[in-house]
C-alpha cells in the first residue's frame, strides 16, 4: 500500500495547525506513522454513534487513512437489535450483562450487525477512503455457556492474515461483533470482549473508544482529561462519585493496558473530536496510559543528574550552564521513574517560600497525563513556592490555571502558589526576577 502524498500529509499539519502547533502534529504523525499498518489502532464504535453520529464518525475515520493510518474499526449495535426483536416480537433477556441468544434472537442480530456495518462502510467509502466488511472468519470462537445463554461466543483467537490482508490492500477493515466456532456455527459475542481479543493479538498503539459522552467524568460531571494508572488507578477506583458504569469501563482499560506495551494508551473521545484528541497534547477527551511511577528525592547525590538535565534540555530546547546542577541548592525533587518528568524545588538565600527552579516534561510524555502526576504530588509535597517563566513561554497557560497568582517582572512572569502575603514577599518577587539564566 503507497502511504499519503506529500501534499496531503502537509495539507493535513496546515489544518491541525490551526488547533495546535505544527511542531506537535508532526510528532504524533511520526510517532503513529513509526508502527506497523495493523498496529496503529483498534476503534470501537457503539450501534447509538452509528444511529446519531454516523457522518461525523465516517468523516474522522477517512482524515486519518488520508494521513496514512488505518485503525481496525469495530463496531456493535445494541439499541438497533434491540429495536429489531421487538419489532419481531421477541424479548430481550439478559444474565450477567450478557444478552441471551437464542436461535430466533441470532438471525436477527446478524441481520442488524451486517445492515449496521454496511451502513458504516458506505458512509466512510463516500468520504473518498476504500473500506471493507470484515463480518465472518476473522474471529475464532466457542461457546461461552451454551446451556446459560446460547448462542453466545467467547472469542478465542483472530485470523490477523485476513485484517493484514485488507490494509494492504488500501483499505479499512471494519469488523462486526459476530464469531464463527470450530464447527462453523456463528455465535454473537460482546463487543467489549472482541476488543480484547483484538488487542491482544495485535498489540495496538491506540485503543479508541468513540462515545456521546466523549469520555469519564468527575465528580463534577466534567471530562478527566488525563488518567495515569499507576498514579490514579487505585484513588478513582475508591472515589464514591464514580459510578458503576465508569468503574467497569476503567477497570477493563486496566486489563486491556495491562496486556500492552507501555507506549500504548486508551482514549475515550466523541467522533468529532477524534482528531484533536490524537494529534494534540491538550486532547479531546479522556486519555489513559499505564503511564509511570513518581519518586519524592531529598537528597542530590540519589538523582542521576544525567538524566535529569537530559529532560530538562529536551524539554525547553536549550542547554544547560555546566554548573547549574553543581550550584543548586535543593530543597526537594519529584520525578518520574523514567526521568520524562521532573520538579526541581530549591531554596534561594535569605527567602521563606521554596522556589520551582524547573518543571520539565519530555516532548514524548506530553499529553500523557504525567505532568499532572508530577504538579500533583509537589502540591502535596510543597504547598507554597514560587516560579518564574518568560512571558513567551507556552507552558504559561498551564501556569495561570494551576497557580494561585502571577506578576510580571521584566521578560519574566513570577507565579505562586499557596498562601503567600505579596507585600512581605516582593523582595522575593524581585529577587527571583533578577536570578541569572540557567542556560547558555
Amino acid at each position: 500500500m503507497s502511504g499519503p502524498s506529500e501534499t496531503v500529509r502537509q495539507t493535513v499539519v496546515e489544518l491541525l495547525s490551526h488547533v495546535s502547533g505544527s511542531k506537535e502534529v508532526r510528532t504524533y504523525l511520526q510517532r503513529f506513522a513509526g508502527v506497523d499498518a495493523d498496529r496503529f489502532a483498534i476503534i470501537k464504535i457503539g450501534g447509538a454513534i452509528l444511529e446519531e453520529q454516523l457522518e461525523e464518525t465516517a468523516a474522522a475515520l477517512a482524515f486519518l487513512h488520508q494521513v496514512g493510518l488505518t485503525p481496525v474499526v469495530i463496531h456493535g449495535g445494541g439499541p438497533q437489535l434491540d429495536r429489531a426483536m421487538s419489532e419481531a416480537g421477541l424479548t430481550p433477556e439478559k444474565i450477567d450483562g450478557l444478552r441471551v441468544t437464542t436461535p430466533e434472537v441470532l438471525e436477527v442480530a446478524r441481520k442488524v450487525f451486517l445492515a449496521q456495518n454496511l451502513k458504516l462502510v458506505e458512509a466512510v467509502r463516500a468520504k473518498g477512503v476504500e473500506a471493507h466488511t470484515l463480518n465472518a472468519g476473522v474471529i475464532e470462537a466457542d461457546y461461552l455457556d451454551q446451556e446459560k445463554f446460547g448462542l453466545v461466543g467467547r472469542a478465542t483467537g483472530i485470523q490477523q492474515n485476513l485484517i493484514r490482508s485488507v490494509i494492504g490492500s488500501g483499505a479499512m477493515p471494519i469488523l462486526t461483533c459476530l464469531g464463527v466456532t470450530r464447527g462453523g456455527q456463528i455465535v454473537n459475542i460482546n463487543g467489549d470482549a472482541v476488543v480484547t481479543a483484538l488487542v491482544h493479538a495485535l498489540q495496538p498503539m491506540k485503543i479508541i473508544f468513540l462515545s456521546g459522552v466523549g469520555g469519564l467524568l468527575n465528580d463534577k460531571n466534567e471530562i478527566i482529561d488525563t488518567i495515569n494508572l499507576t498514579t490514579d488507578y487505585e484513588s478513582l477506583m475508591q472515589a464514591d462519585w464514580l459510578h458503576s458504569g465508569m468503574r467497569l469501563k476503567l477497570a477493563e482499560i486496566y486489563k486491556l493496558l495491562d496486556d500492552l506495551p507501555l507506549e500504548s494508551s486508551v482514549s475515550i473521545t466523541k467522533p468529532q473530536e477524534l482528531v484533536r484528541e490524537l494529534f494534540t497534547h491538550g486532547g479531546s477527551g479522556t486519555y489513559v496510559r499505564q503511564g509511570e511511577g513518581v519518586v519524592d528525592y531529598a537528597d542530590k547525590s540519589a538523582i542521576q543528574a544525567d538524566r535529569l538535565s537530559g529532560v530538562i534540555e529536551e524539554s525547553f530546547g536549550r542547554t544547560l550552564t555546566p554548573n547549574w546542577w553543581d550550584n543548586l541548592e535543593m530543597n526537594a525533587a519529584i520525578i518520574s521513574e523514567q526521568y520524562r518528568a521532573a520538579a526541581i524545588v530549591s531554596r534561594l538565600p535569605g527567602a521563606e517560600v521554596p522556589y520551582l527552579d524547573k518543571f520539565a516534561v519530555a516532548e514524548s510524555a506530553r499529553g500523557e497525563g504525567l505532568a499532572k502526576a508530577v504538579w500533583q504530588r509537589l502540591e502535596q509535597n510543597v504547598p507554597r513556592f514560587f516560579l518564574r517563566s518568560r512571558i513567551n513561554n507556552s507552558f504559561n497557560d498551564f501556569y495561570y490555571t494551576h497557580t494561585d497568582g502571577a506578576v510580571r517582572r521584566g521578560n519574566w512572569i513570577v507565579f505562586w502558589r499557596g498562601d503567600i502575603d505579596l507585600v512581605s514577599a516582593a523582595q522575593t518577587v524581585d529577587q527571583i526576577a533578577s536570578l541569572p539564566e540557567s542556560f547558555l
